[in-house]
């Protein structure tokens, strides 16, 4: 047996899952980004900050995840049709 056969593996998600679980990590990253930076510009620095932060990241995801999952739909089209795709030539070529 070799590591590679010993390592333990992680449980994956099923691949259906995949246009739920991207929207999902990427509205919790940004939330929490952008919910802290809020909450310490319009509160400073100061006791209780913390519990301040999570709940205004709380009430943010809930709003960005749904969001996300209606609109990253639209944002894929418009992202094709900003892009060159593989292959093709560049816009200043197809005109």
């Amino acid at each position: 047996m070799t590591s590679q056969d010993m390592k333990p593996r992680r449980p994956a998600l099923p691949r259906w899952l995949h246009p739920f679980v991207m929207p999902l990590l990427l509205s919790v990253f940004m939330t929490a980004v952008v919910s802290a930076i809020s909450t310490v510009k319009a509160l400073g620095l100061k006791p209780g900050i913390v519990s301040e932060w999570l709940l205004a990241w709380a009430w943010s995801w809930l709003i960005a995840f749904p969001t996300l999952l209606l609109v990253l739909p639209l944002v894929r089209r418009l992202t094709a049709l900003l892009t060159a795709q593989p292959g093709s030539p560049p816009a200043a070529a197809r005109r």
